[in-house]
């Protein structure tokens, strides 16, 4: 576990995002999510020591966290815009919220992923009403394409993290935690770009400084915590994980850099078998499939948590969306 000091942010490295800007997000787009319910989970507060709470955002209606911060951006668009289509790069969870969300604006989405995406997302894409266009090579690969084609047909590209409205739409999950949750004392959430810890831990903080944000990231998909640790946007070489969903490299102008070293208390890497153990105790104690990605937060206070006993802790379960025979192998092994 790295602890990271808090950053002053110079003045040309202004936050872009308020808390009233998450507020206006809430309005936006509460009335197509489903408020996802906190609970004080009573075998895992025995099991740790301390007062757990599970944000179930898993059951969020596109399986995870992304529907929020995607709505916000597509519903923020002039119509005229939002009618010449969406376009996104994502091989899961992200397409999947930007074709739910094109359908609730009436708009058309455009997909690119890689060949290499399992059919159970290309197929729940496609069934949301979205084209798909399959592209050769990785993830990168795929966005440079979906990004080139937007400019040249002068579309709007919506990026998973790399935008003040989808991180504000992100945050309004700070917004519940804080409805529901009398006091938190530690928030554990998985990190890939940064989009979701920088907009809940943004929001949790403006209500209590003392909070501590811990970032958790698999050992083998640690750009963010290496970046922030060399003080810049790197490059770094990872390995196959069952968190894909946090895998991958950090935009190198990303607007998340600056809002995580501002806002991350504590960072803490996690092995792939902690992964998969973490994903069985949610099974085990409440009989819920949990994402690779959900998994790196629980496996983030499992490993940690003599350090946080007898504390306040919440964890965002922030999607479910797995192959099932990709979950029972995790959990079996």
């Amino acid at each position: 576990m790295i602890t990271l000091n808090p950053i002053s942010l110079t003045s040309t490295q202004k936050i872009m995002i308020t808390v009233s800007d998450i507020e206006v997000a809430h309005t936006r787009i509460k009335s197509f999510i489903r408020k996802t319910h906190s609970e004080k989970s009573i075998l895992l507060s025995q099991h740790f020591g301390s007062s757990v709470y599970l944000k179930h955002e898993q059951l969020q209606k596109s399986g995870s966290f992304k529907l929020r911060g995607a709505l916000n951006k597509i519903l923020s668009l002039d119509k005229s815009i939002g009618e010449r289509g969406i376009i996104c790069a994502s091989n899961g969870n992200h397409g999947l919220a930007v074709a739910l969300a094109a359908k609730y604006a009436h708009y058309k989405a455009t997909v690119f992923l890689s060949k290499t995406a399992n059919t159970f997302n290309t197929h729940a894409i496609q069934s949301l009403g979205a084209k798909i266009v399959a592209v050769d090579g990785n993830c990168l690969a795929a966005e440079t394409t979906a990004r080139a084609f937007a400019q040249k047909e002068n579309l709007s590209y919506i990026s998973p993290y790399n935008d003040p409205l989808v991180i504000a739409g992100q945050g309004t999950l700070g917004i519940e935690l804080n409805q529901d949750i009398k006091s938190i004392d530690n928030c554990f959430i998985s990190v890939g770009g940064g989009g979701l810890i920088s907009g809940i831990g943004l929001y949790l903080k403006a209500y209590n400084p003392d909070i501590n944000i811990i970032a958790c990231s698999p050992k083998n998909a640690p750009t963010l915590h290496h970046s922030l640790a060399q003080g810049k946007i790197i490059e770094v070489a990872e390995s196959e994980t069952l968190s894909d969903a946090t895998a991958g490299n950090v935009e190198h102008d990303s607007i998340t850099f600056e809002l995580c070293k501002k806002i991350i208390d504590d960072f803490i890497l996690v092995e792939e078998s902690e992964i998969k153990a973490a994903m069985r105790l949610i099974a085990a104690k409440k009989r819920i499939i949990i994402e690779g990605a959900a998994a790196v937060a629980v496996a983030g206070l499992m490993q940690q948590s003599k350090n946080y006993r007898d504390k306040n802790n919440v964890v965002i379960l922030c999607g479910r969306n797995i192959v099932l025979e990709k979950f029972c192998q995790a959990i079996q092994s």
